[in-house]
């Protein structure tokens, strides 16, 4: 699915939820379109959406990253660094996906599959308890950063 059709679905949700697509929450969807992968702050979000729209406010775009975070369009999430990152819900997968997150070199990297399903259904016999959404990040540290080389052989940053 390319972006127009994303953010004409996205704008279907926005509408039956008795919200409008403005320029400025379209702008917002687009940034978070082109850069899905880089899992963006709100100030990240907020300097790209600045490129395109300079008279774009941050407090706008807090508001946005907001309701579409409320909407569950979004996922807000902390990986331990203090920073809230926005991510995009996956079409067709009724869950979260899950993260690697290295705590040498900040690399973030997601994992597209389901592995809690059982778990789930565990729960689900065990509690009496129907999970309706999940998420799992693993911290932890690469291989490649665990060497004496300043910089990280997987994702090319520099590791302190």
């Amino acid at each position: 699915m390319d972006i127009v059709e994303q953010i004409d679905k996205i704008n279907r949700q926005l509408t039956v939820n008795g919200y409008k697509l403005t320029p400025q929450r379209e702008i917002t969807l687009k940034v978070l379109l082109e850069n899905e992968r880089d899992h963006l702050s709100a100030e990240d979000v907020f300097m790209l959406v600045r490129q395109k729209f300079p008279e774009i406010g941050l407090a706008t775009v807090y508001r946005t990253l907001e309701l579409l975070a409320e909407l569950n369009i979004v996922q807000k999430m902390n990986f331990g660094d203090g920073v809230a990152r926005f991510d995009l819900r996956q079409e067709g997968h009724d869950h979260m996906h899950h993260h690697l997150v290295c705590r040498v070199c900040g690399a973030l990297e997601e994992i597209q599959d389901d592995w809690l399903l059982e778990l789930e259904q565990r729960v689900a016999n065990e509690y009496g308890f129907k999970v309706t959404d999940h998420r799992l990040d693993f911290m932890g540290v690469y291989q490649t950063c665990k060497n004496d080389s300043k910089t990280c052989k997987r994702t090319g940053k520099a590791v302190s």
